[in-house]
């Protein structure tokens, strides 16, 4: 996902970052709070968190030391009103990347965002593999052994959230977002379309696995022949 998350309580300056983003094309969601950002990351997987210290539920760096601790090592920039050395210095040792003290122009926030986007994709994410089917998504292919097919952004963005559930079922809503985001306005049938393609798309580079439906479950990643 080439998306990042904003994790800024003040509503003007979050709207102004977003839209900084935004215009530089880097698709940006926005959350208030840290524990809502935690359970969109772990649907999503974002590129990278801008992350405020001051939120209503605590610390930002307390969000970055959950991260860590899953073993997520997605590039976090903390912001800050703090501009003393030992508040620097206990952000980035608690895992954050960059450290940003407000006021700050939005061209340096926004190039450091990139910055953190353009670390090797190893140390971002992890490999998106499910049984005989792998998403390269640097390069935008669904593979299964020697077959590969091109996917659309949308589609990639699907099959990375499917393959990293590793066969666990996600809702509806939380496939929607990996495609287009929280901020934008999907389309009813925009789902289908995409799934029905990826189907075809399975089936083109020969892969056993199937996307299944599971109504009071969501969407996920089987094998018919391991049932």
């Amino acid at each position: 996902m080439n998306r990042i998350a904003l994790v800024e309580d003040h509503l003007r300056l979050a709207e102004l970052i977003r839209q900084a983003l935004q215009t530089a094309g880097i698709p940006t969601d926005v959350f208030h709070a840290m524990e809502a950002a935690w359970v969109a990351h772990r649907e999503l997987g974002y590129a990278a968190l801008v992350i405020d210290r001051g939120l209503p539920d605590g610390d930002g760096l307390a969000l970055v030391k959950r991260l860590r601790g899953a073993g997520q090592g997605t590039p976090c920039l903390m912001l800050t009103a703090r501009d003393a050395l030992h508040d620097r210095v206990e952000g980035l040792e608690s895992g954050a990347d960059d450290y940003l003290v407000k006021p700050f122009p939005m061209e340096e926030l926004v190039a450091r965002v990139r910055a953190l986007m353009r670390r090797p994709a190893a140390v971002r994410s992890e490999r998106a593999v499910f049984g005989d089917l792998e998403v390269v998504a640097e390069e935008g292919l669904l593979r299964c052994g020697a077959q590969s097919t091109a996917l659309a952004p949308a589609e990639l963005q699907i099959a990375v959230a499917l393959v990293r559930l590793q066969g666990r079922m996600a809702r509806r809503g939380a496939l929607e977002a990996a495609a287009w985001g929280l901020s934008d306005a999907v389309t009813p049938n925009a789902l289908d379309v995409a799934l029905h393609r990826l189907r075809k798309k399975l089936a083109s580079v020969g892969s056993r696995l199937r996307i299944v439906n599971h109504r009071s479950l969501g969407y996920g990643l089987q094998d018919p022949l391991a049932e």
